[in-house]
Parts: structure tokens; sequence; C-alpha cells
């Protein structure tokens, strides 16, 4: 969301029971004060849900002092996990320890470095006339990253289980996306933003209806916690190397010196056919030859990482700007067109028959025929068979940037042009995706 906030004023009232549940990816800005929702009067009198500089979940109600405050020892930085959390309270509970609840992923957490329980019948500050603020705090600390399925209850105190569940087979934690919940507290503030409908982001379908605004643009999003889709992994190399942008998925150039380095994505696959597009958006004009897209064997892309491009590896394989060549094993051969900032080179890997394919600007090159199968007509390489791959990208000028399209139908804020065909279904794409690929998410993974 970078530097956009969804909110709206609230209506009086005096309600000491409450729930916030909603799930969230992160984004870049690890490290630093990151706001998912927050009820704001001014400095001395608001409330919050917030990733804190050192990456711990804190939930706090400040009113010129701590009311409330609730800082997990756990850090939360798996930038490729969505993550599920849920604030319940009721200060008309006997317990002090009862009045506050927090949850993350289902399970209630009970390990904190400091906690301040709500006093008897305190009304928090989520319960005030305050400007409810979702992505921020009021205008700074903004949330760089995703949401989704977002509620916000007052009057009635909901637990975990209201709104998720653990599968039965995987054991992992799962959304409910129809919780029932009372929407009839004092005052009709309470909300349900799935954040789903890409013309109308702000949307409350909950029963109150309630009119938000956006401030900002927010941008649309396929990956959602039903099918979690690929981003640039910010963790796999010194932060230093890079700065990200739009949910991972944006290189914003380096804040240092020339210098190698490689990104890896969130996910990886030892089988499937997959699918993705990168747009350069800057590329060094003297010498191209170090701007290179494609994909890694995921064990050893690490081992380059200052010493050239992912490439370099024997089971690294790459397109690369400057006369269009093909890399693997630090061998450039010529092979394709040449590409520039602003093309969209298309990157399709079939991991069930080892061949791997390279696209500019919906043409694929070297005649290359990515539904061919076990023919391989037309793939660069011959991928060595039996390891674990993920999308890879490397370059060595700092003013270098580009965007991916992972399937979300963007290039950083900027919606694609004119979606292709999908068989699959999965993500949205400039072109169309080759017959049996997928974007790489989880779902595509699963099929």
């Amino acid at each position: 969301m970078a530097s956009t906030r969804v909110y709206r004023t609230l209506a009086a009232n005096s309600e000491k029971k409450g729930a916030i549940s909603l799930w969230f990816k992160i984004g870049s800005g690890l490290g630093t004060d990151r706001v998912l929702i927050c009820s704001y009067y001014d400095a001395d009198y608001h409330s919050a849900i917030k990733l804190n500089t050192d990456d711990c979940l804190n939930v706090f109600d400040w009113r010129s002092g701590m009311v409330s405050n609730y800082t997990t020892t756990k850090k939360l930085r798996d930038v490729s996990a969505w993550y599920h959390v849920v604030f319940e309270w009721d200060t008309t509970q006997v317990s002090a320890g009862d009045r506050n609840k927090l949850y993350i992923n289902g399970v209630q957490e009970t390990l904190f470095t400091s906690s301040t329980d709500y006093s008897s019948d305190y009304i928090p500050s989520w319960n005030r006339d305050y400007t409810l603020s979702i992505g921020a705090r009021n205008s700074d600390q903004y949330w760089n990253g995703e949401m989704s399925h977002l509620y916000f209850i007052q009057g009635y105190a909901y637990a975990a289980s209201t709104f998720g569940s653990t599968d039965a087979t995987s054991g992992i934690w799962k959304i409910n996306t129809g919780a029932s919940v009372n929407y009839t507290g004092t005052g009709t503030n309470s909300s349900f933003l799935k954040m789903e409908d890409r013309t109308n982001l702000d949307l409350d379908s909950g029963s109150n209806a309630n009119t938000f605004t956006t401030g900002g643009t927010g941008t649309a999003t396929e990956d959602n916690p039903s099918n979690n889709f690929c981003t640039w992994n910010p963790l796999t190399f010194p932060g230093s190397k890079w700065t990200l942008a739009n949910g991972n998925t944006s290189t914003n150039g380096i804040p240092s010196t020339n210098n190698w380095r490689s990104l890896i994505s969130t996910l990886a696959a030892s089988s499937g056919k997959y699918y993705f597009e990168v747009k350069p958006t800057s590329i060094e004009s003297t010498d191209p030859n170090n701007f290179v897209i494609g994909i890694a064997d995921i064990d050893q892309v690490s081992q380059v990482e200052d010493n050239g491009t992912f490439s370099n590896a024997t089971r690294g394989y790459g397109y690369i700007a400057s006369n269009g060549y093909k890399e693997n094993s630090g061998s450039p051969v010529a092979w394709g067109a040449t590409y520039t900032a602003n093309d969209i080179i298309g990157c399709a890997f079939d991991l069930d028959n080892n061949k791997i394919y390279w696209s500019k600007n919906g043409t694929w090159q070297d005649s290359g025929d990515p539904t061919s199968g076990a023919t391989g007509t037309g793939s660069a390489y011959d991928l060595a068979d039996g390891y674990v791959y993920t999308p890879a990208f490397s370059s060595y000028y700092s003013n270098e940037k580009m965007s991916v399209n992972f399937g979300n139908g963007y290039f950083g804020t900027t919606a694609v042009a004119s979606a292709g065909t999908n068989a699959s279904n999965n993500g949205i794409f400039e072109y169309d995706v080759p017959t049996g690929y997928t974007a790489f998410c989880t779902k595509g993974i699963d099929s």
C-alpha cells in the first residue's frame, strides 16, 4: 500500500467490546514502523496494530500513557506468507488477562516482551469517535504490503476461530471467507473490507455498508490468503543491496555503488509448468550485459551473489539484455533478440520436461514453443533434472530497475495493458500464457 490508506471517522459510542481480524502479507520496509490499522485522534490518543522496527507485532492503546499493550517476542519476517492476526477485547471481563486476547494464525499469543491489560470497564480508543485508518497510523507509518478480509467489529468480541480454521489435511491455518459476525454495535461502525473488488478496494461488505475514503492509490492483487503468489524475497541477500517496492515486486535501484547482486523469489518448485513476466524500467545503456532474467537452482544461487549473475551457476539459466544472449554456467551464447527498458520479457519454465523458454513482447525467441512438452522445440536450455528451481534476477549497475508480474496483473503500479489468455485462471498477464502453464503461486504449484 506504500503511501496509501483507507479511512473513515467513527461515530460516537461507548462500547467495551470488539474484535479486529485481518490477513496481511509483508512487503518491503522490514525494520521500520508499519501500521496495519489505527484508531487515531492525535499523537496522545490512539490505538494501533503494527509491526515495530524490530519486526515484532505490537497491539497497543496509548492515551497519554499505555493503557493496553501487547508486544510479541516472535518476529514476523516471512515475506512469503500470509499472516492472520485477531485482536479481541472485552473490558467487562473480571480477569485482567481476559480483557485483551491476541491471536496469530489461530494461536493465542502468551509470550510478550511487554504486556498491559485494559482496566475493568475501560472504553478503548477502538471504541471512540476517532478516525479509523487502515494502512497507516494517520498519514505516516504506512503499511507497505498486502491486506485482505479485514473485520472491524464494535460491541462483540470474537476469537480467531470465528475467522479461520486449521486444515485437517495440511495443518495450515486457512481463511473463513464467510465469518458469522454481528455488525449492530452502537454507532454502526462495524465493517468488513474484503479488498477483492479491483475497482472498489475500500468497499464495505458488512451489513452497515459504511463509506470509506482512500487516500493515495491502492493496487489490486490476485495474491490472497487462499492463493499465495510469488514475490521477490528481500531476505535472500543483504538488504543493503536492494530497495524493493510494490509488495516486493519492483526494484528501485540500490543505495550503494555498482555491485553484483541477485534476487530470487519466495517460492520454488521441482515440478510443474510456470510463467512470469519482467518489465525492465531502466537498463544501463553502456553495458547492458549485466541485466539477466531467468531461473536458478535455489541451493546454488546464493553462492554467486557477489561473483556475477545467478546464471554463472551450473544450474542457473538466464536471458541477457545485451545482444540477446542466453547464459548458463557463466558461458553466454548468442541466441535471441536484444531487449531494453519497457520491453516485457516472458519466462516459461517446464519442470516436468526440463525446458525453459523466453519471449520478448509476446514473441517466443528462437522459434520457441513452450507448449511442445517433451520435444522442447525452441527451448533455450535443457534444465538439470531433479532440482528445485526459483525465478531469479541479476544486475550490476545501481541505476538498473525492473518490475515483475508473477500474475497480479501489474508492473509496479501500472496495470497490464490488455490481459492475455490464461487457461489456468491463475493470474493476470500482459501476454497469453502458454497452454499448460500457470502462474507461480500455491494453487499453481498444487495443481
